[in-house]
């Protein structure tokens, strides 16, 4: 085998092993995730899980959440319930501050009071004129003394993290035909996917 027969070979062989690693990484990572969540969930009661199967403890944490999410909406004494809980946790000294900082987080992305489901462009720059994709967090700042001014929650590439800037209301564009998922999917994984559709395109206004 000559050089060049032995270099075509080689480069073929690099090129087959990193499409089979772009078809088998994202799977396996998926996998991974999903097993690590579950075992992690398992491990909170190890003997349960042993005695019975792997997974049970994660499905029985499942369907508990969604079984106390359901009688806390649907019932009456268990809305009360839950208020009375919440309450108590709000005021409670040294809880609260925990308690209330993990519950505004988390209702910000799930829940009927979710905060992060209007996206906007937000003009960062004027010559080049740059604009960054964001959420509208807050439509009025009057109360702190920014009457034209909003809040917009600026989501990091490849990261679980972010920015949360005050802009005057004229500098950002609300994406009417963008949905809050494809917006955070776009921002996320860099701008590489979430927009492969010709019906959602970013037009800033002329």
């Amino acid at each position: 085998m000559n050089k060049q027969r032995f270099e075509q070979t080689f480069n073929l062989l690099a090129k087959s092993f990193f499409q089979g690693l772009l078809i088998i990484g994202p799977f396996a990572l998926t996998i991974w995730i999903i097993w690590y969540i579950v075992s992690s969930i398992d491990n909170i009661i190890p003997t349960f899980s042993e005695r019975m199967y792997p997974g049970i403890t994660f499905v029985i944490v499942i369907f508990g959440t969604a079984l106390i999410g359901f009688l806390g909406n649907k019932f009456l004494l268990g809305r009360v319930v839950v208020d009375s809980v919440d309450y108590i946790l709000e005021h409670t000294p040294g809880i609260k501050f925990i308690y209330t900082s993990l519950k505004d987080v988390m209702t910000s992305f799930v829940g009927d009071k979710k905060k992060f489901n209007q996206p906007v462009l937000i003009k960062t720059a004027e010559l080049p004129e740059v604009w960054r994709i964001g959420f509208l967090t807050q439509s009025d700042l009057s109360s702190v003394g920014f009457p034209d001014y909003v809040s917009v929650y600026l989501p990091h590439s490849y990261a679980v993290s972010g920015w949360v800037v005050f802009v005057r209301a004229t500098n950002i564009v609300v994406l009417e035909n963008v949905s809050a998922a494809q917006a955070m999917k776009f921002a996320v994984s860099g701008g590489v996917a979430g927009f492969h559709s010709d019906d959602n395109v970013f037009k800033a206004p002329e």
